[in-house]
């Protein structure tokens, strides 16, 4: 038998679809198409002559899709007081309250 099954203790991760993964070494020399894959039922890695390549490949290919970040919002300033300073003209009650506040006559 040219093909061995590796079992991990800490176990493999599982391929997007949820299938178990399973790391194969086959034994046979690199020129004759040996070495390290991970598989599983629906996707394999290609074959690699060190373990742990096959490994992080597999992980790689198997990684969990990033979760765009949510746009920042703006801060917002709920200490900020806003006058009214358009030159536009001014209803008179307003404006005999803002001549008084300023000491007119």
């Amino acid at each position: 038998m040219t093909q061995k099954h590796i079992s991990h203790p800490e176990g493999l991760p599982n391929c997007a679809a949820g299938h178990r993964a399973r790391h194969i070494h086959d034994l046979r020399g690199p020129a004759a198409g040996g070495g390290h894959l991970v598989e599983c039922a629906c996707s394999s890695t290609k074959k690699h002559a060190n373990a742990d390549t096959a490994l992080a490949a597999w992980r790689r290919m198997n990684k969990p899709p990033r979760i765009p970040r949510a746009p920042a919002l703006p801060e917002v300033a709920d200490n900020v007081v806003q006058f009214n300073l358009s030159l536009a003209e001014q209803p008179a009650g307003r404006r005999k309250a803002a001549g008084v506040a300023h000491g007119s006559r």
